[in-house]
């Protein structure tokens, strides 16, 4: 098993950045492939983006293609999401999860293992 511990969330202006961390416990964190997930409020839970176990693929959603970056340090048990030109739709709890068996998924159900989730807000 992994537990996920998400943090740097915030309140931050448009145009602004945040760098959010997630750290797993462990010492199989390497063999996981990572997502980042998030909800706004009153809406479905939504793909963010994705590395592979070893971070040479990266998948990302249209909507933060270009301005959102995943990396991850295995060796630091730590994914992060580096998040540039934020806008106010990009206001929702950013959740980190764990895949035992895909990488790059978009699907909620194929992670195992997910955190508890980081509040992000974007003014205008």
């Amino acid at each position: 098993q992994v537990q996920l511990v998400e943090s740097g969330g915030g309140l931050v202006q448009a145009g602004g950045s945040l760098r959010l961390s997630c750290a797993a416990s462990g010492r199989t964190f390497s063999s996981y492939a990572m997502g980042w997930f998030r909800q706004a409020p009153g809406a479905e839970r939504k793909f963010v983006t994705a590395i592979s176990r070893s971070g040479g693929s990266t998948y990302y959603a249209d909507s933060v293609k270009g301005r959102f970056t995943i990396s991850r340090d295995n060796a630091k048990n730590t994914v992060y999401l580096q998040m540039n030109s934020l806008k106010p739709e990009d206001t929702a709890v950013y959740y980190c999860a764990a895949s035992v068996r895909y990488s790059g998924s978009y699907y909620e159900r194929d992670y195992d293992y997910w955190g508890q989730g980081t509040q992000v807000t974007v003014s205008s």
